[in-house]
């Protein structure tokens, strides 16, 4: 996107953070981890913040818990699309002004065979994604797990472009 980052991490129970509307429990995270980023800022900056959650079949999919779980989420796509849920928010240091945003965005899976679930749930890379599985991960591109997305992909990978740009304008006016 052509701006300069560093990247931070925020301290935050984000299991202590409940809703059952996805919009709303993605949103409340990143503004809870705007919150506890700011004090740390010491400089004029646009703190950027974002939560991701994925939706198959009507259940919210955080991160699995272990390769079990991610085989249990990942057998679920091959019946269901995974719908991928991004809150951004955006806070200007300088001028404290926020915006937020939600984007969606649909996966369609190919029939997975056991075989590609099971390896697949062994790595670990699966525990450190939304839904057990990275769209933008090497292995998960090389596998062939999906065949269409409706909507914009880096929005499945976690920080959706668009709507990202369009707040940090936001907060800059």
């Amino acid at each position: 996107m052509g701006y300069e980052f560093k990247v931070m991490v925020a301290d935050i129970d984000e299991k202590a953070v409940r809703f059952g509307d996805p919009k709303k429990l993605t949103l409340a995270l990143a503004k809870a981890k705007a919150d506890a980023l700011l004090p740390k800022i010491r400089e004029d900056a646009i703190l950027i913040t974002a939560d991701q959650v994925i939706i198959c079949n009507g259940v919210i999919l955080e991160k699995p818990r272990d390769a079990r779980e991610a085989e249990e989420f990942l057998r679920g796509y091959n019946k269901y699309p995974a719908e991928a849920v991004t809150a951004v928010v955006a806070l200007n240091t300088a001028n404290k002004k926020r915006s937020e945003g939600v984007d969606i965005a649909k996966v369609y899976f190919r029939p997975l065979a056991e075989e590609k679930i099971r390896k697949w749930a062994a790595s670990n890379v699966v525990l450190t994604c939304a839904g057990g599985f990275c769209i933008n991960d090497p292995s998960f591109k090389e596998a062939d797990f999906y065949e269409r997305v409706e909507g914009d992909i880096d929005s499945v990978a976690g920080l959706p472009k668009a709507l990202t740009e369009r707040l940090i304008k936001e907060v800059q006016s």
